[in-house]
């Protein structure tokens, strides 16, 4: 398993303190979080784990939702969940927090019943072969009979959809981006084992569209 290295992953934001705001004015991230909550649906008895849980943001909407759920958050980045823990404390929201990449969660989730996993505005920072580890590995932490939840940038249908993406690309890399505009997600999905892959929104954002993808573990 691998161990999180200081720069191996791209920053949350250059000033941690600002990763929040950034997100909610440049992806109009309390649209697609309320859509992405919707989708998730939780109830009592689900473990919902969150890969990529940055700041904690999406396990304190579904905290707050829901009673009787366990939650666990994912992120290789310590100084985020740092700062996701104060969130979850303030909201008072319970979730255990763990370090670690996407690729590395069916062995961190391990016998952990997990049975909805969930994605934000990760898998367009990473390299293409990363995307298929952390789908693959993500699959294989899934109870049979078990959920995927992501929000990211997808397939930029239009002209002025790709030009406002440029921004995302400046800032993450051109190489890792892409293949998310190019529409790879959904069909790394199903390469990697998911069934029922689909897209069920898109949502338009001052710097490209975001995606919901929803997909089954089968069993």
């Amino acid at each position: 398993m691998s161990v999180p290295a200081e720069r191996d992953y791209v920053p949350a934001a250059p000033q941690l303190w600002s990763y929040d705001l950034l997100v909610i004015v440049l992806s109009c991230a309390p649209r697609w979080r309320r859509a992405l909550l919707a989708q998730i649906a939780p109830r009592e008895g689900d473990v919902i784990a969150d890969v990529g849980c940055g700041t904690g943001t999406q396990l304190v909407k579904i905290g707050r939702s829901t009673a009787g759920v366990t939650l666990i958050g994912i992120d290789p980045d310590a100084d985020v969940l740092h700062r996701a823990r104060h969130k979850l404390a303030k909201a008072r929201v319970v979730a255990g927090l763990t370090r670690g990449y996407a690729r590395d969660v069916a062995d961190l989730l391990r016998d952990r019943g997990v049975n909805k996993l969930v994605s934000s505005l990760v898998f367009h920072q990473v390299p293409l072969e990363e995307k298929v580890a952390g789908l693959a590995a993500m699959r294989g932490a899934l109870v049979p009979g078990g959920e995927l939840h992501v929000a990211d940038y997808g397939l930029q249908r239009t002209r002025w959809m790709r030009r406002l993406f440029r921004i995302v690309q400046a800032g993450d890399g051109y190489e890792n981006t892409e293949p998310n505009a190019r529409g790879v997600l959904p069909e790394v999905m199903a390469q990697v084992g998911f069934r029922n892959v689909r897209e069920t929104a898109v949502i338009a954002t001052p710097t490209g569209s975001v995606s919901l993808y929803r997909a089954d573990r089968g069993h």
